[in-house]
Parts: structure tokens; C-alpha cells; sequence
């Protein structure tokens, strides 16, 4: 196995690439970068090193294959190239690994195969997933590849909160439970929130609101999940950005019987044109704020649906855990939207919650506390890194499993 220390990150969607190449003694991103509109008539590629200028390239990219090829030139061209035996692994973002796989896994024939299998539970998401992995199998085929799953983290939820309440058999036979998702962004955050706290994270109990386009809840005990708001795809619980998040199932049947939809279009519906956009006709927070400050009542309503949500989990996961030690705010909107912070949390004393308006409305990178110093429970932004623990489960995995019994790894 090479003795490198660098792993390169790969998030493939159905036509786009993120990809980041991270050092692994430090942590230090040498390049990141993005190619998106793949198979359409006018790509684009923006590339970032670490050292020297940001670099775009427009031009048609017909598959992933081609894709893929273009970000190793440009690796290449800042001497970063995928030949380099600095190199440990490739990391991939895999959406759904089902009940099998619950922690990174080396990626082999059969790995895939069993990644296939289960599209029909992530069928927008597993098979961009899939054609990463097979043409970076192609472009490096002697290096160690590992799926790093979203729904991992969430496979210690106990079986009465994955369980939906249906016939058993017929849930076992459609493995029909709750997954979750965002599972890479819950760990990270959870774990970084208990050292902003200074404490190991098995002492801590943590809310997590992965607030984003898509959005998702978590409850983690001792660093272990209990509980999250998706389920078995990524339309339950939170309202989102585009989809409505909770919702009785008999929606789904009237609009069928009565309204004459399709089981697609209710699909589209669900995923695509509901949530914020459903309300408001808007799912960017920033622009939905802006109006309702403005008076639009839409755009209150869409705002006040959200943080509605947003209080009923922050409730019910205090009840899972009994104790609570911080909630964290992360993703686009739990990092930048104070508003929906202060909202999700006012009249919450009691619980002993609350808000400091000054620190709150503080902007920064940088992880922090937003609550005064008596709140019982800390508020804390702590900005997500999913790339960083994609590589981060990658890198210790390779090296487990080439280590020798009682060696020390890199970077212990």
C-alpha cells in the first residue's frame, strides 16, 4: 500500500464532480475544485489550488469519464497529479449504504455490486455515486478506494427508532426503516461541538440541525446517533428546500385517488416543488428573510413553517436524550442565517436554551458559542466539513488495514 498521506475526495452527482485532494498530516486542503453541467452543451470546470491562481475551464465534458480526466490534468498541472506515491486513497461520497454497510468500506467488485443493488432506495444519488467510483477505479486501479456512506453514522439508532410501525415482513422484505442521511456532516459536527465544549465526545449529548437546501436533525449520545429526522430517502422530517419533509401518507393516496396524480408526479411534487418552494415559491433563506421583511406573507408563512419544524425536533430530541448538552447549527442556513437560529430557539428558557442576540449575529468561520454564559444548554455554530471527514475515515482505514498489530498510524 503506498505510504502517502494525501487522499482525494470525490462527491459525484448526476451531472456534477466535487472533488478536494487534503493532506492528511495537517489537514491542508492543496486543491479543491467542481465540474458541473457534465453531459449538457457547455461545461464548466473551476479549480482552486492551495498555491497559485483560481482556474476556470469552459468547455463540453460528455461523461464523467471525461470529467474525471480533466480534474487529474489540472491536478497534474499544479504537480498533484493522481500518478503521485503521495497519494493514500480515493474517498467516495456514497448516499445509501443500507443495513450492510455501516462503516467506510474498501470498494471491491462486490462492494459495487451490492452499491448497485440498493438504487432502488437512492435513485437519484447512487448511481452518480457509482460512476465515480468505476472511472476512478479505471484512472488509479492499484489504489485503495473506500466508500464513505451517509447513512453509516446513523446505523446505531436502536430498532425502535429505525423501525416504521408496518407489518414487519413486509418492511424486511422492501428493507423498509429509517436510514438517514447526512450522516458524514452529523459526525463531524457532533464531534467538533463536544471540543468546542472541551469535552470527550462520549461525555456529550448534541442536537444537530444540518440546516441546507436539504436539511436533517440528529440526536447523538456519547457520540453515538439515536435518533435522526430522514428516514428511509431524504424527504422525511425537516421542511427543505424543495421537499416537505414530514407528511401524512395519506396525502399521497387522495392526491392519487382524487386529484389524479401519478405516482411520479406525486414524487415531483414531494422532492422538487414543495417545502419553502412550495410555500413561497422561493428556496433560497436569504432571498425568503429579505421579502418577509418586506411584508410578503408568503414568505412568512414559508419562514414560519420552517422554524415550527425546526422546534417540534429540537423538543423531541431533548426527550430522546434526556439531557442535552449543546444543539449545533450547521450547513448554508444553520451557519449563516441568525434569524432562523434566534427563531428556532426563542422561548426556550425553561429547557434552559437560549440566545445571545450579540453573539448571534457575529459572522464567522470559525466554530463558536452563541448562548450567554447561564444557558444550561450551549448554541453553537459549527461550520460542517464533510470532505474533510470523508478523507479523514478514508485515510484511517487504508492504514488499519495495512498496519501491523501495535503500529502506530499516521497521524496518531
Amino acid at each position: 500500500m503506498s505510504e502517502g498521506t494525501r487522499v482525494l475526495v470525490l462527491n459525484a452527482g448526476s451531472s456534477s464532480v466535487k472533488y478536494q485532494l487534503i493532506d492528511m498530516l495537517d489537514g491542508t486542503r492543496l486543491a479543491a475544485g467542481l465540474v458541473e453541467r457534465i453531459g449538457e452543451p457547455s461545461g464548466r470546470l473551476a479549480h482552486a489550488p492551495r498555491t497559485g491562481d483560481r482556474r476556470e475551464l469552459l468547455q463540453v465534458f460528455p461523461d464523467h469519464s471525461a470529467a474525471l480526466k480533466a480534474v487529474a490534468e489540472e491536478l497534474a498541472a499544479d504537480g498533484l497529479g493522481l500518478d503521485s506515491p503521495e497519494l493514500a486513497a480515493i474517498g467516495h461520497r456514497v448516499v445509501h449504504g443500507g443495513k450492510r454497510f455501516t462503516e467506510p468500506t474498501v470498494i471491491t467488485d462486490e462492494v459495487l455490486t451490492e452499491i448497485r443493488r440498493l438504487i432502488p432506495v437512492a435513485p437519484l444519488h447512487n448511481p452518480a455515486n457509482i460512476v465515480g467510483i468505476e472511472v476512478a477505479r479505471a484512472l488509479r486501479p492499484d489504489l485503495p478506494q473506500v466508500a464513505v456512506f451517509d447513512t453509516a453514522f446513523h446505523a446505531s439508532m436502536p430498532e425502535h427508532a429505525a423501525r416504521y410501525a408496518i407489518d414487519k415482513a413486509v418492511a424486511d422484505e422492501h428493507r423498509v426503516r429509517r436510514y438517514g442521511f447526512h450522516g458524514t456532516s452529523h459526525q463531524y459536527v457532533s464531534r467538533a461541538t463536544a471540543r468546542l465544549l472541551g469535552k470527550d465526545p462520549a461525555e456529550v449529548n448534541v442536537i444537530v440541525l444540518h440546516l441546507g437546501n436539504g436539511a436533517s436533525a440528529s440526536a447523538v449520545s456519547g457520540g453515538r446517533c439515536v435518533d435522526t429526522s430522514m428516514g428511509l430517502t431524504p424527504l422525511e422530517g425537516l421542511v427543505m428546500g424543495t421537499r416537505s419533509g414530514d407528511i401524512d401518507a395519506g396525502v399521497v393516496f387522495h392526491l392519487h385517488r382524487v386529484g389524479g396524480l401519478s405516482v411520479d408526479e406525486i414524487d415531483d411534487l414531494l422532492n422538487r416543488r414543495s417545502g419553502l418552494r412550495g410555500l413561497c415559491g422561493d428556496n433560497d433563506m436569504r432571498e425568503i428573510m429579505r421579502r418577509a421583511d418586506e411584508g410578503d406573507a408568503d414568505a412568512k408563512l414559508a419562514f414560519d413553517a420552517y422554524v415550527h419544524r425546526l422546534r417540534k425536533y429540537i423538543g423531541g430530541y431533548y426527550a430522546v436524550l434526556g439531557r442535552v448538552d449543546a444543539i449545533a447549527f450547521t450547513a448554508g442556513v444553520g451557519e449563516n442565517a441568525a434569524p432562523v437560529r434566534a427563531a428556532a430557539t426563542a422561548g426556550l428558557d425553561e429547557l434552559g436554551i437560549a440566545v445571545d442576540a450579540e453573539l448571534n449575529s457575529v459572522r464567522s468561520a470559525e466554530p463558536r458559542i452563541i448562548s450567554p454564559g447561564y444557558a444550561r444548554v450551549a448554541v453553537a455554530v459549527v461550520p460542517t466539513d464533510e470532505e474533510l471527514e470523508i478523507a479523514r475515515q478514508s485515510f484511517a482505514l487504508v492504514h488499519r488495514e495495512s498496519a501491523l498489530p501495535g503500529e502506530r498510524l499516521p497521524g496518531e
